[in-house]
């Protein structure tokens, strides 16, 4: 099991409270979808947060995602299926391939994708139109530019790059911030909200500094959408 799948695991049952900026990532996926598709698939579905958003009628929805424990607090009915896959396995496309499918979604997944242009690769072969949110290296700009760290994630320009490669697509960089009251909630956030992908770059006293030093009461956040 990866760092990622474990911190997400972890805090599962208190993910709904804590997903603040995923809500909106997600609500806006809905919002900017240009038809209502029946036949919809989620990569990285979660606990159903894009699911819960859906207010027309479908015929067919698949939930991927790699924690068992996610899927256990996602909605069920008749016609969800819940698969536990990883975007970074070839079999997973090979399977959903096997089907038609009106949309697929992601949001706030595949920036942790091993191998991002290969994931893309894969999504365009299924020829099938998709709303996809990736949180790039701007999100927490100030505290990566603080405690002197490289961000783990893809800059905003090289998404868009790769993505241009292989899809026929829209893009909109979102950037947003969340207001704590404090810096201790702020770094509590970011060890239980998911965002950080559950990946620890600083020890305990290079925290405790940073916590001492941070100059803002809010993070940073920054999204690229594309709609294909």
């Amino acid at each position: 099991m990866s760092n990622a799948c474990h911190e997400f695991s972890r805090y599962a049952a208190q993910y709904g409270s804590r997903n603040v900026i995923q809500r909106l990532v997600a609500q806006k996926l809905i919002a900017s979808t240009p038809n209502q598709p029946k036949r919809i698939v989620d990569l990285g579905c979660g606990n159903g947060t894009l699911y819960s958003l859906i207010d027309w009628e479908i015929e067919r929805f698949v939930g991927v995602d790699f924690s068992e424990q996610m899927l256990e607090h996602h909605p069920k009915n008749s016609n969800v299926e819940l698969l536990l896959g990883n975007f970074n396995d070839p079999l997973l496309f090979e399977s959903l391939s096997e089907e038609r499918f009106d949309r697929i979604y992601s949001a706030s997944a595949l920036q942790w994708a091993d191998d991002f242009e290969r994931v893309i690769q894969s999504l365009a072969s299924l020829n099938t139109p998709m709303s996809l949110a990736i949180f790039t290296s701007g999100t927490f700009k100030t505290l990566h530019e603080c405690a002197g760290v490289t961000p783990l994630l893809r800059s905003s320009d090289e998404v868009m790059a790769i993505a241009e490669k292989h899809l026929d697509a829209r893009f909109e960089v979102l950037h947003t911030t969340l207001e704590f009251d404090s810096v201790r909630e702020m770094f509590r956030y970011i060890k239980r909200s998911g965002v950080s992908g559950g990946r620890r770059v600083l020890d305990f006293s290079q925290t405790k500094r940073l916590m001492e030093t941070y100059p803002l009461n809010y993070l940073e956040f920054e999204v690229v959408f594309i709609t294909a």
